[in-house]
């Protein structure tokens, strides 16, 4: 029985949350007053939450007993060091500066190393990490593959750095004008894809040999070690901990939101071997953050997140997270929905411009699907497409991205099969009155990072026609 396609769920429930679904008329009602923005949907207007994985996360038993042993100092926290000393065993860098989440870590880093008119390179944007590159007076370079803005092409390492790309950037702007490269693991916007162990090494070794930090956004480092685990030659018989480890032996240091694969509900850091940025990141984190020592976090979150951090390695637990992802995307793909592939670590990524065909991008198709499939169903997804990538600093016009999804993101031990046997009815039976659904257009856009709380209006009279 161990070889089971999928294993159940490889925990007990000890502790229950009741979920209800509004009837279609206030489900109606509940995204039409949010502005057809899923964002701005209340939490206890949603049947099924996929919005995120960051901070959704299913505490364990070990993990709510940590609770109990916060130390609450303003200084010197017991459970700061406690932190410390897990992040420098499994991910080996020798400074940690706890943050409140993960882009309270991009603000330093970037504030820190970049100056106007550098450059930052990185395999596929990230709305918050580019926001801050760019705030500091940054260009965000994309070094990622071609094949990872393909949705339908299969590769199992689609997150990886094309060598040539990076070089190329190197000799066009010169070594002195890129203070590090932003390499993500696994790459969220390109659907959770991976990168592979041999594709870090070389990177590693291209960047050092300029100068060039390597800074990874580490969000996802447990699934990008999985895949590595299961798709690498001469990684089979390795651990999760060892893969992680090695991983980053490559690079020099790291953003890290807690709230992904540290399994905690708030935190981050940022870690660092350079000495002389680590004083200079703990001067900044007094001024925006907190004391070095919690970083803007209670003890006991410090508590939770090293405890998270021992947990996300047991393959047990990481197996099973990437398996309900995949059981999401057979589902979806055998009633041919059309998705990007293969499936990620995190998310299933639907492509909304197949999916809504008779819209134009400009009609924004992904923020359509997204706001379709909340009155539909009750669940609640997310636009990853032209609304998330934002406008041009300098022109003022519009990114328009090759990927146009909508990102089912499953949290961590939160749901079970059987709430994503309703997810995939709910697509595959939306996916059949495709027709129906309308174009948006904006009411209101925000400055920046327009997606979290600009707000929409529908092309037609209604989102769903005759629904």
């Amino acid at each position: 029985m161990e070889n089971k396609k999928f294993m159940p769920e490889p925990f007990r429930i000890k502790m229950v949350e009741y979920m209800s679904i509004l009837d279609k008329e206030s489900r109606k009602e509940a995204i039409k007053k949010a502005g057809y923005n899923t964002f701005l949907v209340r939490s206890d207007e949603c049947y099924i939450d996929l919005l995120t994985d960051s901070g959704t996360n299913a505490m364990s038993d070990r993990q709510w007993a940590g609770l109990m042993l916060g130390d609450e100092a303003y200084a010197g926290s017991r459970n700061f060091y406690h932190l410390e000393q897990v992040v420098r065993e499994y991910f080996g860098f020798k400074y940690i500066v706890p943050t409140h989440q993960g882009r309270g870590a991009e603000n330093i880093l970037s504030s820190l190393l970049i100056k106007p008119g550098d450059y930052v390179p990185g395999n596929m944007y990230f709305t918050t990490t580019r926001f801050h590159q760019e705030r500091n007076g940054a260009t965000f370079r994309d070094i990622i593959i071609d094949e990872a803005h393909d949705p339908s092409i299969d590769l199992p390492f689609k997150g990886n750095v094309d060598l040539n790309k990076l070089q190329a950037l190197i000799d066009e702007v010169g070594a002195e004008r890129i203070p590090y490269i932003c390499l993500a693991v696994t790459v969220n916007l390109a659907g959770g894809q991976p990168v592979s162990m041999a594709n870090i090494r070389a990177v590693s070794e291209l960047a050092h040999k300029h100068g060039i930090k390597v800074m990874y956004d580490a969000t996802r480092c447990v699934e990008n070690a999985y895949f590595i685990k299961e798709r690498e030659e001469g990684y089979q018989d390795k651990t999760i901990k060892e893969i992680v480890h090695e991983m980053f032996s490559y690079g020099d240091g790291c953003t890290m939101s807690g709230k992904k694969d540290c399994l905690t509900n708030i935190g981050g850091f940022l870690c660092m071997n350079d000495h002389d940025l680590y004083v200079r990141a703990t001067g900044m984190v007094v001024q925006f953050e907190g004391m070095p020592s919690y970083g803007g976090l209670a003890g006991r979150d410090m508590e939770a997140m090293a405890i998270g951090i021992t947990e996300s390695v047991q393959y047990e637990y990481i197996s099973h997270r990437v398996n309900q992802i995949r059981y999401l995307g057979e589902k979806l793909e055998a009633a041919g929905v059309p998705m990007v592939k293969p499936y990620g670590g995190h998310a299933i990524f639907i492509d909304a411009r197949a999916f809504l065909d008779h819209l134009t991008q400009d009609e924004f198709p992904a923020q359509a699907l997204s706001a379709a499939l909340y009155e539909f169903s009750g669940v609640r997804t997310m636009e990853r497409g032209i609304i998330s990538a934002g406008r041009d600093v300098v022109t003022g016009k519009n990114h328009y991205p090759k990927l146009e999804t909508i990102r089912l993101t499953i949290p961590r031990r939160v749901y079970t099969y059987a709430h994503l046997d309703f997810v995939a009815d709910a697509v595959i039976e939306l996916y059949k009155r495709r027709r129906d659904i309308s174009g948006l257009k904006w009411k209101y856009e925000p400055k920046v990072l327009r997606f979290f709380t600009g707000t929409f209006e529908t092309i037609n009279p209604e989102l769903i026609k005759g629904f």
